[in-house]
């Protein structure tokens, strides 16, 4: 590349929910497209999109600048307006830095003035190392003063700006073609010439194209509840803040080249490397003079004794011919587990289970991949032997293919909050939050809310939406294609194409955040080592500012606290049924004691009466269960695996169905393969390939 002339340092992704309409792939593309080596993203109080910006950016050949946009509290005038100051990252410590700030608004700054995010100017000065500031042009402390022709005052709050950067502080100017843009540029050429401080160009990127302005603004309109047309609406941006090329910037700066030049000078300044994909386990406590590695394999072996008390007859003159293949499987699974140095997270998961068990809160019996686990079961994290039903440890963990384990543990719904407040207490309240979601715009609802900003009658928008399937995954274009009298509709009525063209740009932009269902995340130092965080006004709801996937990324392991109602609901009939049996005088009935074989269940399951019973409620599993009868445990699993597309299109279920009531003969994959071989694994599915383990045994 040649050497570059500039480079965009203030752009507000979708992320920045209030106002940003830049799509990071789009970004980071356009970035390679126009020859820039670098790019900043400044979201607005948040860093949501740093780790799939960086990542993207890395992979475009184009260098990440992460940055922030701040409010920060006015001093003189703590209840007015805050100002803007935008910081860049230098370097490791910088990021740091930001990601404490930048939690810290959340968790203190919110009690300010409501409706903002804010961070106090001590703040800033405590973890100014390894940052850049630009002013904030217009809405920053300095570019204010000047605005104000307070140039003695602009003065004074630049040089306490610059002791608090040193020689990283710089003078922001903007031409957006907004009122005051000209007139700060003057009085900041001035004053940058009476102190020595850098001037820097920016545009304060809001979406990549010009003609995207009217989407954007929509966008904004979305947020604030207003339509477009409102007379009282703000109107804070323009047409120009797009991303303008190297040419186009160098053109309209062309008589202060040196603001160009700084931005290629900060881009260079800017140097960050984010660790991603090595995982940090909080640590495990195990008792003095042991090592985690040992101390997993005695719990390990004494869970298994204490299981197989349970499940083998030691006087059984087979015992130590059934004993053998549990004590060799767990062997195997201690050896890979320790060898993937994930001791320390099978031993969390252990202890918060017991926990949870020790203080009568319900815990589900393990499902997904974990439930093949051994080690899982010793532990006594799933109460599923996983030797009794052929499951596969490989399905859960495989060397060959590095992943963090990941159990789906499921809580009695009223009572999972006090098993993650339990883990806060245990390894601090700084080092465990909840993860955060986003809320995108769906093809329904961005379709009304469109209608709405652009002053559109409720019906028509009701009508529109309406024509689009409610289906998951659904989009605008999926619906075009599918539905004829959305096409007809909208190709009759100009006022639902507009609404249609305008609805396409904004959808799938991020619109808010919320909180992953289960996720939680267990840091071995502070969370914001890792990742800043957020919470709502009120402080509650701690979650990490990165989603599930991006820390992961960043090193944090994700812990699955699952709020299940079905467990509440089997803890309610449990305590008013051993209330009754108290009464007359019973011992109380424990549910792990009841038969898997009970022929009155089966009957009642058989009938279809399984509303409110997990996974087998609904009306098309009602219809499948009518159908296929299920007379044993294996069926229920089995109807499980069966009520998905593939199996439901393909004709899968009526063999298996026909098959199983002896309507059809049971038939092999292949000719060629050796009954003795393929019975024993296929023979439970009357011959069809149902399961995963099925396909790997």
């Amino acid at each position: 590349m040649s050497d570059p002339s500039f480079i965009h340092l203030r752009v507000h992704s979708e992320y920045s929910l209030f106002d940003g309409l830049v799509r990071i792939k789009p970004l980071v593309a356009m970035a390679a497209a126009e020859r820039m080596p670098a790019v900043a993203i400044t979201d607005q109080t948040n860093l949501f999109a740093l780790i799939k910006f960086y990542k993207a950016a890395l992979a475009a050949g184009v260098k990440p600048i992460c940055g922030v946009d701040l409010w920060v509290q006015n001093p003189a005038e703590p209840e007015g307006e805050p100002f803007r100051l935008t910081l860049l990252v230098r370097n490791g410590q910088g990021y740091r830095n930001l990601m404490e700030l930048v939690s810290r608004a959340y968790a203190e700054g919110q009690n300010i003035i409501p409706g903002w995010a804010l961070v106090q100017k001590e703040w800033v000065k405590e973890k100014a190392d390894g940052l850049i500031a630009l002013s904030g042009a217009r809405l920053g402390e300095v570019g204010r003063a000047l605005l104000a022709d307070q140039f003695g005052q602009a003065q004074a709050v630049l040089a306490e700006w610059q002791a608090v950067f040193p020689d990283s502080f710089y003078l922001e100017i903007q031409r957006t073609g907004r009122p005051g843009d000209e007139a700060l540029v003057h009085a900041s050429v001035e004053l940058a010439g009476a102190t020595g401080c850098p001037l820097v160009a920016t545009n304060e990127v809001m979406f990549l194209k010009q003609d995207d302005f009217e989407a954007h603004e929509a966008r904004v309109c979305i947020n604030l509840g207003r339509t477009l047309e409102d007379p009282q609406r703000p109107r804070n941006y323009s047409d120009q803040q797009y991303f303008r090329s190297a040419e186009e910037m160098a053109e309209l700066f062309s008589d202060i080249p040196s603001a160009l030049e700084n931005t290629v000078e900060i881009a260079r300044r800017c140097n960050i490397e984010i660790e991603l994909g090595t995982y940090y386990l909080p640590r495990y406590p195990v008792p003095e003079g042991m090592l985690m590695d040992d101390f997993f394999r005695q719990v390990s072996w004494d869970g298994l004794e204490e299981r197989l008390d349970f499940l083998l007859d030691k006087d059984a003159p087979d015992y130590r011919e059934k004993r053998k293949p549990y004590e060799e499987r767990l062997e195997f699974e201690l050896d890979i587990i320790i060898q993937m140095g994930f001791p320390g997270y099978f031993l969390i998961v252990m202890d918060f289970i017991k926990w949870a068990k020790d203080n009568g809160i319900p815990v589900g019996p393990g499902r997904g991949s974990g439930a093949g686990s051994l080690v899982a079961y010793v532990l006594k994290i799933t109460d599923l032997d996983p030797l009794e039903y052929d499951l596969l440890f490989e399905r859960f963990l495989n060397p060959e293919r590095v992943s963090m384990p990941d159990f789906d543990i499921d809580f009695c719904m009223d009572n999972r909050d006090q098993v993650i407040d339990y883990v806060a207490q245990k390894y601090g309240r700084d080092a465990v939050s909840q993860i955060i979601t986003y809320g995108t715009m769906a093809a329904k609802a961005v379709v009304r809310d469109v209608a709405r900003v652009q002053g559109k009658p409720f019906g028509l928008a009701d009508r529109l939406s309406k024509l689009i399937p409610f289906e998951v995954g659904m989009t605008l274009s999926k619906a075009w294609e599918q539905e004829q009298a959305l096409r007809d509709f909208v190709n009759g009525s100009e006022e639902a194409e507009e609404i249609m063209e305008m609805a396409y740009k904004l959808e799938g932009v991020t619109r808010n955040v919320g909180k992953h269902a289960g996720g939680v995340v267990i840091a071995p130092t502070k969370l914001t080592d890792f990742s800043a965080t957020y919470c709502d006004e009120e402080g509650q709801g701690l979650v990490t500012q990165f989603d599930k996937n991006d820390v992961e990324e960043a090193g944090l392991v994700k812990f699955d606290f699952l709020g299940l109602r079905t467990l509440t609901i089997i803890d309610w009939a449990l305590d008013t049924i051993n209330r009754k049996r108290a009464q007359q005088g019973e011992g109380p009935l424990e549910i792990e004691s009841i038969s898997l074989e009970d022929e009155a269940t089966f009957k009642l399951l058989q009938s279809a009466q399984t509303t409110a019973v997990f996974q087998l409620e609904s009306s098309g599993m009602k219809d499948l269960i009518r159908r296929l009868l299920p007379n044993r445990f294996e069926d229920i699993v089995a109807l499980v695996a069966l009520f998905r597309p593939g199996p439901l299109q393909s004709g899968m279920v009526d063999d298996f169905i026909n098959r199983k009531h002896g309507r059809a003969p049971l038939a092999w994959p292949h000719p060629d393969y050796q009954l003795d071989s393929l019975q024993p694994v296929l023979e439970p599915t009357y011959g069809i390939i149902l399961y995963q383990e099925q396909v790997m045994q």
